[in-house]
C-alpha cells in the first residue's frame, strides 16, 4: 500500500489537495462516491432558516417539493439566485449533519472507507473551503479524500463520469443524479425524503445512513 499527495482539477474549477491510498487490485473498491446536501448535510433545515430570516415564508402544503421556488411560492429565477446566495454565504460552514450521518460515516471510515464527494453547491473559491471545513469538522480529518464542487444546482452527469463503469456505491437524494449514476456504470442508493418518497426508479432506497451501512457491507 502507498499513499500519494497530489492536486486534482476537476471541472469546473476545484483545486483541491487529497490524499488516496493506492491499492494494486482495485484502488476504489472500499470507496464511496457521495452527495453532500440531503445526504450527509441538513441543508434544508439550515435554508427553511435563512429563507425565514429573510421574510420569506412557505406556502401551506408545499413542505416537501423539491423546488424551491414552489415551495416559497416565488419565480424560479429567484429562487436559484437565493439559493446561490445561500450556498455563498457564511452559513455553509456550519450546516448541521443529516440524521445520523455522523456516527455512521465515521464508522465506516473506521472500517477502511473513504469517500469521494461531488456537490453542486457552488464554485465559488470561499464556499468550497467552508465545505471542506464543515465536513472535515464533523466527520474527521481525512474521511473525504475527493471533493469536487459544481456550480450551484449543475447537472452531476460529466463529473460523475471519472468513474465510469466503476461499480462504485452512489449516494444521492436527487433522483436525477441517482440515474445520471446508474448510466454511468455506478450502483445508487437514493437517501429518502418527502419529495422523493414517490418516484419509482428501482434503486436501493435508505431512511437513513444505518441503512446504508448494511447496504454496503452486506
Amino acid at each position: 500500500m502507498k499513499k500519494d499527495v497530489f492536486l486534482v482539477d476537476f471541472w469546473p474549477k476545484l483545486v483541491y489537495t487529497i490524499t488516496i491510498v493506492n491499492n494494486k487490485d482495485n484502488p476504489l473498491k472500499k470507496t464511496i462516491l457521495t452527495d453532500v446536501d440531503g445526504v450527509l448535510l441538513n441543508w434544508e433545515y439550515a435554508f427553511d432558516i435563512w429563507m425565514a430570516e429573510q421574510g420569506f415564508k412557505k406556502q401551506e402544503g408545499e413542505e416537501f417539493v423539491y423546488g424551491m421556488h414552489i415551495r416559497y411560492g416565488i419565480e424560479k429565477s429567484q429562487a436559484k439566485k437565493l439559493i446561490k446566495t445561500f450556498n455563498e454565504s457564511a452559513v455553509m460552514g456550519f450546516l448541521p449533519p443529516l440524521r445520523d450521518a455522523v456516527q455512521w460515516v465515521t464508522k465506516l471510515a473506521d472500517e477502511g472507507w473513504t469517500f469521494h464527494v461531488i456537490t453542486s453547491m457552488t464554485t465559488q473559491y470561499h464556499a468550497k473551503k467552508l465545505r471542506i471545513q464543515n465536513l472535515n469538522k464533523l466527520f474527521g480529518e481525512g474521511v473525504f479524500t475527493e471533493v469536487t464542487c459544481l456550480g450551484t444546482g449543475a447537472d452531476k452527469d460529466e463529473a460523475l463520469s471519472v468513474y465510469k463503469n466503476s461499480k462504485m456505491w452512489w449516494i444521492e437524494d436527487k433522483v436525477e443524479n441517482a440515474v445520471a449514476g446508474a448510466n454511468a456504470g455506478l450502483k445508487p442508493i437514493v437517501m429518502e425524503h418527502g419529495f422523493n418518497m414517490d418516484t419509482n426508479h428501482g434503486y436501493h432506497v435508505a431512511k437513513n445512513w444505518e441503512d446504508i451501512y448494511q447496504i454496503v457491507t452486506s
